[in-house]
């Protein structure tokens, strides 16, 4: 009798409260046939079944709403975007079809400047002594990718109180054959150290090969990788804008071709040990428009020390050789530059001007250079453990660079500089860097100068 009572009024499965209730009436039957229970006490029990399987049906129907709503607030809509920080704002849609990156940079810098008194006179002491500080950079920047196909980026810089943007593009990616397809504003592909981020390079300036190294202009580039990543390579067609406002128009073809492939023949470790190897050249239409070709000793609050002057030429052509060795935390990297310049005038020939530098890096830490295979370039360092409270220094490296530029040629009188930089670097994490540097410069025949400048930098 207390079984068959336990039975009767315990908890019923509510998925087939239907069967439960067939299987209590058919009990309470027997249990009535056997006299146990009388016909009022079946008919009590029997409705009391009924209405508690109704009400467990009902509570798990409740429980199976409630917790199909749970998942469906814990699973964003495929647009909405979701905020991290990846060195960086990132806005990213749970579909991977947007992605969004907010990202700026701040360069202070400090520098002593003190050449000798042969420079001093012979620039009517115009050749940069004193002390100072600037915004080297100040920049904000928005990039990403919208439904995965096209990319885009704009970068403003607001140092020296002057608004001019930087990179301003689109992206058409994942072209069949050709890879990306990128128009607007940006930098040529020309040059290891010119495509290496300026927050990313070793030294706080750029070698004096830079000077014959085209920039930023207005144009269209084709761009793509192969072999998983061992060879790169990138032709683009640009517009001369002589701006930062990316415009320009005249009757002149100020036009340029300018390609570059890169290779890797040894690539270890995930990039900890590997060799790079490019080589790039541009073609620059000028139709008898001028040109010039200067460059400061290596710091940026000092004048330009060599410099050819405007000359009038047809066409410039530049070839640019790269070499890069990683192996563990040394480093070595080093590039040559030719210019070959058509001239067009009576007091100058056929100029041709050379560049090249070779440095050297080591990380006291044990880190190594990163490498991003997709640009042929080198890319953000991670420090092993961040500078913190519990004792972690961040990384430390320390860095040794010789750079020629040579602007004497074929009436043009430019003038040969020479410079020995020595550089220690902190990154104190993946965003925070300070820097100080030290620049030996010799201009041949006239004197020398001396540069200590430090730099403290923040990007992300």
């Amino acid at each position: 009798m207390a079984l068959g009572l336990l039975w009767v009024s315990g908890p019923w499965p509510p998925a087939s409260a239907d069967a439960d209730a067939t299987v209590v009436e058919e009990i309470l039957e027997i249990l009535r046939e056997k006299e146990h229970i009388s016909a009022a006490q079946y008919q009590a029990l029997r409705e009391r079944a009924q209405q508690e399987a109704t009400l467990q049906a009902e509570q798990a129907a409740v429980a199976i709403r409630a917790e199909n709503l749970a998942a469906s607030a814990s699973e964003p809509p495929p647009g909405a975007l979701q905020a991290f920080w990846k060195n960086g704002l990132r806005f990213t849609s749970a579909d991977k079809a947007f992605d969004v990156k907010v990202g700026g940079r701040i360069q202070n810098d400090w520098a002593v400047l003190a050449p000798d008194d042969d420079l001093q006179d012979a620039f009517a002491n115009r050749a940069g002594i004193g002390t100072g500080t600037e915004f080297r950079r100040a920049r904000i920047q928005i990039s990403g990718s919208i439904y995965e196909r096209v990319g885009f980026k704009f970068q403003y810089d607001f140092a020296n109180s002057e608004v001019g943007f930087r990179d301003l593009f689109i992206d058409l990616l994942d072209l069949p054959a050709v890879g990306r397809l990128r128009i607007g504003h940006f930098k040529e592909p020309l040059s290891l150290e010119q495509v290496t981020s300026d927050v990313h390079v070793t030294f706080m300036e750029r070698s004096l090969l830079d000077a014959l190294v085209p920039g930023r202009e207005t144009g269209f580039m084709l761009q793509n990788d192969a072999f998983e990543q061992r060879l790169t390579w990138a032709l683009g067609a640009f517009r001369d804008t002589a701006s930062d406002s990316g415009n320009g128009f005249s009757s002149d073809p100020l036009y340029s071709l300018t390609g570059r492939v890169t290779g890797l023949p040894w690539f270890e470790d995930g990039g900890r040990k590997l060799l790079h190897l490019g080589l790039a050249f541009s073609q620059r239409f000028r139709d008898e428009n001028t040109v010039r070709f200067s460059s400061r000793p290596e710091a940026h609050l000092a004048p330009n020390l060599v410099n050819t002057g405007n000359f009038v030429t047809d066409a410039v052509r530049i070839v640019n050789a790269e070499l890069a060795l990683v192996h563990g935390p040394f480093s070595l990297q080093g590039e040559y530059n030719r210019l070959f310049a058509d001239g067009s005038g009576e007091s100058v020939g056929d100029p041709a001007f050379d560049a090249l530098y070779v440095q050297a890096s080591y990380f006291l830490t044990g880190e190594h250079r990163p490498y991003k295979a997709s640009e042929g370039a080198f890319d953000r360092l991670i420090p092993r453990r961040n500078f913190d409270r519990e004792g972690g220094l961040g990384a430390f490296e320390v860095a040794a660079r010789f750079s020629r530029i040579d602007l004497d040629s074929e009436g043009v009188s430019g003038g040969t500089l020479n410079d020995g930089t020595l550089g220690i670097n902190w990154y104190l994490n993946p965003n925070v860097r300070f820097s100080f540097n030290y620049v030996l410069g010799r201009l041949e025949g006239v004197g020398w100068t001396n540069q200590a400048q430090s730099r403290f930098q923040v990007d992300f």
